[in-house]
Parts: C-alpha cells; structure tokens; sequence
C-alpha cells in the first residue's frame, strides 16, 4: 500500500476505503479466478483511479489480503487479551504475533519481497498492525505517559515481533523455531524489567 496517501488527509475513510479494497481482492482470490486491479474497484464499488491510489499492482495487493484474512485487526487483539498487567499483556502481543509469523512464514517471507521489490509500494499494515496494538496496551496502561515516549518504548518493543525478527533470528542467528520464539521472549522481558524498574523509580 502507497503510505503517503494513506497517511495524509481523513485517515478513518481511507481505511475503510482500503478494507473495502481488500474485502474485494479476498473475494475474487477465494473464487480462484486471475483478477486485475480494475475488477477489483468494481467488486469494491470504488473507482479504478482509487485502487491505484493505494495499490500499484495486483502481486502487492493479492500478498496484503491473503495476509489480512489471517491477521486480527489492533482492536481485536487488543480487546482479547487476558493479561492484567503490562508484562502479560504484551508477552500476549509478542505471543500472537511470532506465532503468526511462523504459521504463515512463507506467504509473510513472500510479502515482505513484494515490497522490498516495489520501492513505490510501502505496505502501511506491515507492522502497523503491532505498534498499534503494543500502543493501545501502553496507553491503557499509563494513560498519562507522554505521547513521545509512548511512541518510543513501541518502537523497541516491536523489534521482539514479527516477519522481520523471525528473519533474524532463523536466517542470521541460524536458531529453530522454538529457540526464535524463546529468545525473543526472553529478550522483551528484558526491556521489559528495565522498562517496569525505570517507571517505579519515577513514581516514588
């Protein structure tokens, strides 16, 4: 997906715009026919010229909705989780994600070539869907946080999740499956501990 678009101007509609657009492309990929990107606008009853305006080509689009089914939206995850508490909480998070990553390893793998290969195409849910999630449980959390630093301990905390750490871990680091999971587990604990120790030092 084009981020430049869907970052600028009314973010909820094109969101929903992009849901109808993906809704469409999951229709016509279970109907097992080749699609072009103008029978998808038809199916979504948009424009031609608003599918292309967040998808350049029908390979990007077809790797995003095939991952879209798999994946729960922010909300959801966010919604289910049964922690009480920071730590669980976002050991639930990291959980869910990794395993998905594992599940699904090689159509994320085949997703994540998609886009390195289409510098055009900077899929805004590659990731997106994760910091929004650690967000909506940090903010839960310490509601009174500051938006930046907020922002911050999201961005390290998702480096522990996902395609991309798998990729790490597996390819560079050479570890199994289950030593990728318990490593990275093993490594948001750890930021985790320092970042629990800094906030009680704060509030006392």
């Amino acid at each position: 997906m084009k981020k430049e678009y869907i970052s600028s101007g009314r973010k909820n509609q094109k969101r929903q715009t992009r849901d109808k657009v993906l809704a469409a492309t999951r229709e016509l990929i279970e109907k097992q026919v080749e699609f072009t990107l103008e029978e998808v606008a038809e199916t979504a009853g948009v424009s031609r010229a608003t599918v292309y305006r967040y998808y350049s080509n029908v390979a990007t689009l077809s790797a995003e909705a095939v991952l879209d089914m798999q994946t729960k939206n922010s909300e959801l995850l966010y919604r289910d989780l049964k922690g009480n508490d920071l730590r669980s909480q976002l050991l639930e998070v990291q959980n869910y994600y990794n395993q998905l990553s594992l599940t699904n390893e090689l159509a994320f793998r085949k997703y994540l070539g998609i886009v390195l290969n289409n510098p055009a195409e900077t899929i805004q849910s590659r990731g997106g869907r994760r910091v929004e999630t650690i967000k909506k449980v940090m903010e839960g959390v310490y509601p009174d946080m500051p938006a930046n630093d907020i922002e911050k301990i999201t961005s390290i905390m998702s480096l522990f999740m996902g395609i991309e750490s798998l990729i790490v871990t597996k390819d560079v680091c050479k570890l199994t499956n289950e030593q990728s999971m318990d490593h990275l587990k093993w490594g948001l604990e750890l930021l985790l501990s320092g970042f629990l120790s800094e906030q009680q030092k704060k509030r006392s």
